[in-house]
């Protein structure tokens, strides 16, 4: 017999409605900002959830705790094999089911992703140069990425989002571009401020171009209004004023929106994090293989979820960053 629901709330009043879940630690690019060039180790296979482990979790979610989005994340959730099947288990599950990916692979698989339920993606593309693409992902593979979003656009997801991390002396001098190509590809361009989650561990403010420059640099070319407040969504919106769609700004160093998130994330391996900037993990694997119930689950997570700070404090001297890098807690 199924428990009863019980709602995720932290001490803030903030109600979880939005999991992401990496698949897995695994990509085929290696960008600067998420992954070293060399050096990885990944997990072995046995620690990374199956997809029966992760169907369970996320109905636990969905039905137990009150989720209605999920978002698969990684490394590149791509990679992971027979990512479909995944997507047909999740999709039962009557949620709002996104993904975040590189882009790469889409070619091969917009259209089944779309048949299997998946209902929204965001693909990265921070430059649209080749020889920067190749130093910033360290792959020569703009060509795949550029395909990979045309044939989300031909598999009927709308609206496709493309998410460019911003970085000062790398690649802001092509924000106008990223978003005459959303302009004229028919998609919304989110830039993303650049967080200190990076492989190197050097990310300095002074990196960071924030959510006024970016939007002051758009609207100086492209004119703006914008939209009415995100709620608990990321991004602040503007719209164009001659109707040419809409451009998203996350600015989650220089405007956090952390009073109004309602996220939580699950690793590849099955650690559960409150926050992604969260120093804490909470042991979800060990009691799915341990034979727990779903009531123990759900104390697990509503005890974590309880105890869930107000923010990150980036930029403030009680800021501590995360041992592990974006592409280890999912992005």
């Amino acid at each position: 017999m199924a428990g009863e629901r019980r709602d995720l709330v932290d001490s803030f009043g903030r109600v979880i409605r939005d999991l992401r879940i990496s698949v897995t630690d695994r990509c085929n690019f290696r960008c600067t900002y998420c992954m070293p060039e060399e050096g990885m180790k990944w997990l072995d296979r046995e620690e990374v959830l199956s997809f029966e482990e992760f169907e369970r979790i996320a109905r636990i979610f969905v039905e137990r705790c009150g989720v209605e989005g999920i978002r698969l994340t990684g490394g590149e959730p791509t990679v992971r094999a027979d990512i479909v099947t995944l997507v047909q288990k999740l999709a039962a599950l009557n949620v709002d089911l996104a993904m975040t990916t590189n882009g790469s692979r889409l070619t091969s698989l917009a259209h089944d992703l779309r048949a299997a339920g998946l209902r929204r993606l965001n693909i990265s593309l921070d430059t649209l140069r080749r020889e920067r693409f190749t130093e910033m992902t360290r792959r020569d593979e703009l060509d795949k990425v550029l395909a990979g979003i045309d044939a989300a656009i031909d598999a009927g997801f709308d609206p496709v989002k493309v998410n460019a991390v911003v970085e000062r002396g790398v690649n802001d001098d092509e924000i106008v571009d990223l978003a005459q190509f959303g302009r004229e590809r028919g998609v919304e361009v989110r830039f993303i401020e650049f967080m200190p989650l990076d492989a190197s561990g050097h990310w300095v403010n002074d990196s960071v171009v924030g959510q006024d420059e970016i939007v002051e640099t758009i609207a100086a070319v492209f004119p703006l209004e914008p939209v009415p407040a995100r709620g608990a969504a990321p991004a602040d919106r503007w719209r164009y004023l001659d109707g040419r769609g809409m451009v998203g700004v996350i600015p989650s160093v220089t405007k956090p929106f952390c009073g109004d998130c309602d996220r939580v994330r699950l690793t590849a391996e099955g650690q559960f994090r409150t926050c992604l900037f969260a120093t804490e993990e909470f042991d979800v694997r060990t009691l799915l293989r341990g034979g727990a119930s779903d009531d123990e689950i759900v104390e697990l997570l509503a005890s974590a979820v309880g105890d869930k700070w107000a923010g990150h404090q980036i930029n403030q001297v009680s800021f501590t960053r995360p041992a592990r890098t974006m592409s280890q807690i999912g992005g």
